[in-house]
């Protein structure tokens, strides 16, 4: 699997300053502009630790489908990726890929589902990285959607890719202070170390799996294989108690009107 040393990372991560973004504006920081100089600074770490194998995720695709100019249909170029899995979770869709060209070539998305991605010899690493103000108490933050997680579930079953595909989770803690914001704390957890029965799935905020990352379970210790179908089986259950609960708050209390 993935050979970055996060141990390291967080060690490096715990005492960084960064310029508060939009200094100017004296108001409250939201998440994804505090977040953002963090995850830059994490990037530029990887980036210089393992050159040839961190990507931001759109910077991947371009970098493949560059490398790649004869492959010019939505075949050819999704079969670079040699794992349903990783097409699955880092692709474009196909209208965008199959638009993309040397001259329209892929841009950062906020929704992207790895900030950062480690690829090296067919292992694909998804690197999300979470900030907190340390100074407010706040819900947990979403992470990823239960039922893309379900999805790929599936898939990595369906084909045997159990020892390609990682996902590990980042988070800084900081705080503001002097016109600056200060990491007074970082932290590193992986998803599939996560006992699946203690995700917590939000259904009202859009199916979203929340956590804090310094707050993760890491008691796994069954296979990969194990996980997935462990965490499919934790999704159903969830997903037929939350059919009960709507058919006895929507359905039930109005049969007898129609």
């Amino acid at each position: 699997m993935s050979k970055i040393d996060f141990d390291q990372l967080v060690s490096e991560m715990k005492n960084q300053t960064v310029e508060r973004p939009n200094k100017a504006d004296a108001g409250t920081l939201s998440g994804h502009a505090a977040g953002e100089p963090f995850e830059k600074c994490v990037y530029h770490y990887l980036k210089a630790e393992y050159p040839d194998k961190i990507f931001k995720q759109y910077e991947y695709l371009n970098d493949i489908y560059l490398r790649h100019p004869k492959h010019i249909t939505l075949e050819q170029r999704y079969a670079l990726f040699n794992s349903p899995t990783a097409l699955f979770l880092i692709s474009r869709g196909d209208k965008a890929t199959r638009e993309w060209s040397p001259t329209n070539i892929f841009e950062e998305k906020q929704n992207d589902t790895a900030d950062i991605l480690y690829y090296e010899d067919g292992i694909y690493d998804i690197i999300d990285v979470k900030t907190r103000n340390k100074s407010k108490d706040a819900m947990p933050p979403n992470i990823i959607s239960a039922y893309k997680l379900a999805r790929m579930c599936a898939l990595m079953i369906d084909n045997e890719e159990y020892d390609n595909i990682d996902i590990d989770y980042v988070e800084i803690d900081w705080i503001e202070d002097n016109g600056q914001l200060k990491s007074v704390g970082a932290h590193h957890r992986n998803l599939f170390k996560a006992n699946p029965e203690t995700l917590y799935i939000n259904w009202a905020a859009g199916m979203q799996i929340q956590f804090h990352v310094c707050d993760l379970d890491q008691s796994w210790t069954l296979s990969r294989e194990q996980w997935t179908r462990q965490y499919l089986k934790c999704f159903v259950k969830s997903a037929e108690q939350r059919c009960e609960r709507m058919r006895e708050d929507y359905i039930t209390p109005f049969l007898k009107y129609i």
